[in-house]
């Protein structure tokens, strides 16, 4: 917000008709709405070329721009006693809309102070960037569509009137729940219940044909989701350091109360960080990816969207960064049907979170169930690298031992 100042003319003092400069002296701008010389400059307006200074007045918190002349202007406005019934009305009604404007201008700088205040309250409460940020980007919409930020039933009707799906709605219950708790006011809040939906999981072509069609730095992250789960943030905040090239590894600073992990890189994703170092030297010598992440993600959308243009394949459109986490917990539990082992892999500290991709494996690779690969080993060698290739040992039958595994 654009901090206020005196206007300058105001702040030399005046003596026998001259100022302390060289300059005349010039009288103080008056609000043209009440006529009192208690302005603040307000920024500047840019019409063309040349700028225009704003002020803003203390009395009636209208605000206005430089006019022509340090005269007052309120002399128009009296001229309305002179003139006929219907001049006199129109000219009224100038006056009060010109009032309105002057109070929602004062309002719109009572909302922005709330708002900046709210997100200092939950940076001081200890919430992530990016909850600070959706959180307060909730409160702005509901204000900019008539909610009164001090008046919980305003905020109350403004949600039941979005046309949001109930999650949103919940998550800006949620939001001004946090408000009230830092103006120390109470309400009772709506109640929206919403249904679980499975998520959307690609096919491994799909999420290659992804990766292949966009840019090398969108690309070398988009296939490090792809190998590690990774969740957006956590893959975002890495640093060089985390990375240990001579042992192929990389080590997660793990986000929302998970736990971290270290993750076996495979030699083409090494390539393509290796590409990326060489490049960043310059730029930016220890992070990998972008400052914001929301201006990763931008660059991934629009790429997103001309890729799947060009394939005219319209499910490329529901992949998102958390695809990528959904798709690998899926095909690891389908290969090694342990629960355990996935909950690890995500760095879950609660089992109920990793139960989902049970439902999900069944529900992709339920016709390829009984689909398997047998192998059979006669020496403890051969067993060796059926075990180490993913097969599971069945029985022995003649002198051989017999493997299986899921196609």
């Amino acid at each position: 917000m654009v901090g206020f100042h005196k206007d300058a003319y105001s702040a030399k003092r005046v003596k026998n008709g001259k100022s302390d400069g060289s300059r005349p002296a010039q009288p103080p701008i008056s609000c043209p709405m009440c006529g009192s010389t208690r302005t603040w400059k307000d920024g500047l307006r840019y019409v063309g070329s040349k700028p225009t200074q704003r002020y803003l007045c203390r009395e009636c918190g209208y605000r206005f721009s430089q006019p022509k002349s340090n005269k007052p202007e309120r002399r128009n406005l009296m001229r309305q006693v002179c003139v006929s019934e219907a001049e006199g009305t129109k000219n009224l009604a100038e006056v009060e809309s010109r009032k309105e404007a002057g109070l929602r201008e004062a309002t719109e700088t009572d909302t922005k102070s709330l708002l900046f205040q709210y997100a200092w309250y939950l940076k001081k409460q200890g919430y992530a960037d990016s909850t600070i940020m959706s959180r307060v980007q909730l409160l702005r919409i509901l204000t900019k569509r008539g909610a009164d930020l001090l008046d919980p039933e305003s905020v109350k009707e403004t949600i039941a009137c979005q046309k949001w799906c109930n999650k949103r709605k919940d998550n800006a219950v949620d939001a001004y729940t946090a408000f009230l708790r830092m103006t120390s006011g109470t309400w009772n809040p709506p109640r929206y219940k919403y249904a679980s939906k499975l998520p959307f999981i690609p096919t491994e072509h799909e999420l290659d044909a992804l990766i292949a069609g966009c840019g090398p730095k969108t690309s070398t992250f988009l296939q490090l989701l792809k190998e590690t789960a990774m969740r957006a943030g956590e893959a975002h905040r890495l640093r060089w350091t985390d990375i240990d090239f001579e042992n192929g590894t990389v080590r997660v600073t793990p986000e929302k109360g998970s736990e971290p992990r270290i993750f076996k890189l495979s030699n083409k994703l090494l390539n393509m960080l290796s590409s990326l170092r060489t490049k960043n030297r310059v730029t930016d010598p220890e992070r990998i990816f972008a400052k914001d992440l929301r201006t990763v993600r931008k660059v991934f959308e629009k790429q997103r969207a001309n890729i799947a243009r060009k394939l005219q394949n319209p499910r490329l459109r529901r992949i998102h960064f958390h695809t990528f986490r959904h798709w690998k917990a899926t095909m690891l539990y389908h290969q090694t049907k342990d629960i355990l082992y996935v909950m690890k892999f995500l760095g879950h500290r609660n089992i109920k979170n990793t139960l989902i991709y049970i439902q999900l494996e069944e529900a992709i690779f339920k016709e390829k169930d009984d689909e398997f690969i047998c192998k059979v080993a006669k020496t403890v060698e051969e067993a060796k690298v059926l075990i180490e290739a993913g097969f599971n040992y069945v029985c022995e039958f003649d002198g051989v031992k017999l493997f299986r595994k899921r196609k």
